[in-house]
């Protein structure tokens, strides 16, 4: 049973309420762009993404920045990055992806050597690779809410066209559709998620609240549409609770908080095994 006071500091506690704020932002951004994820098969290319941000998150710690606009600016460029390679053919889009991915990561062992070596900042390995959402600034939250709300509403504009493409990019490029300008749209707004994934429950974990949710969602949905509530609506209980989880277990376990991205990664694989009797009675045209 949950203990009043507990739940009374939790609230209350301000590092908890930012948390919550960016959280919850993180969620409704990885539902949404999960979705098409899922549906583009494009797996490798969010993982990518997300590892490749942490070379930000290195870099903006190296030169005393804030971790956001690492994250954000390095998923953008191996975005771009990849389009620019080659997105024409699966082959091609994985084979652009792995190097993207390879060079990213060359960079980010660099500059966390950098940072543990040369700088004050001991624990930005664990920073980066394993989030530090409770450590977040305040201010972060209104940069993030307006990175969210604006690729919520690019999503909302583009809606039909990305659903298209992600469904079947031969039959919209049939339909006269720009794909590969819809497609570098798809990426950028792929790296925001993947970075926003990344800066709150780490790069190792990131891909889990990206693609868990969404591919959750897409079992229990009956329409394309409904998808998106579903895992938005499962993102959001995944964090909340792994944060509740991870502030509850300072009580419990002698005063060692347990990590937020382990209870959220949990809290997704428990909603996607309970998704699956509902992807079995799927209906074959679904």
């Amino acid at each position: 049973m949950t203990d009043p006071l507990h739940l009374a500091a939790f609230v209350q506690n301000s590092a908890v309420q930012t948390a919550l704020w960016i959280g919850a932002l993180a969620a409704l951004l990885n539902g949404t762009i999960g979705v098409f994820t899922v549906l583009r098969q494009h797996s490798f290319a969010g993982h990518a993404l997300g590892d490749s941000s942490s070379a930000g998150g290195a870099v903006a710690i190296f030169v005393g920045i804030s971790a956001l606009w690492g994250f954000l600016v390095m998923a953008w460029m191996a975005a771009l990055a990849i389009a620019g390679l080659g997105l024409r053919r699966a082959q091609e889009r994985d084979l652009a992806t792995g190097v993207v991915l390879g060079a990213t990561l060359g960079i980010s062992a660099l500059f966390l050597y950098l940072d543990v070596t040369t700088t004050q900042a001991s624990g930005a390995t664990v920073d980066v690779m394993f989030g530090s959402i409770f450590a977040l600034a305040p201010q972060l939250r209104w940069p993030i809410l307006l990175l969210v709300g604006t690729a919520v509403g690019i999503v909302l504009a583009f809606y039909r066209p990305l659903l298209l493409i992600s469904a079947d990019t031969d039959l919209a490029r049939a339909a006269g559709l720009p794909v590969r300008r819809l497609e570098l749209l798809y990426l950028l707004l792929l790296g925001g998620a993947a970075a926003l994934s990344a800066l709150s429950i780490g790069v190792i974990l990131a891909t889990t609240l990206l693609l868990g949710p969404a591919a959750a969602g897409l079992r229990l949905a009956r329409k394309p549409w409904q998808s998106f509530l579903y895992a938005q609506g499962i993102a959001l209980f995944a964090v909340f609770g792994g944060i509740y989880l991870a502030f509850a277990s300072y009580y419990w376990s002698g005063g060692a908080s347990w990590p937020v991205s382990f209870f959220v990664v949990v809290l997704i694989l428990l909603c996607y095994l309970a998704s699956a009797p509902f992807a079995r009675q799927r209906p074959r045209h679904d």
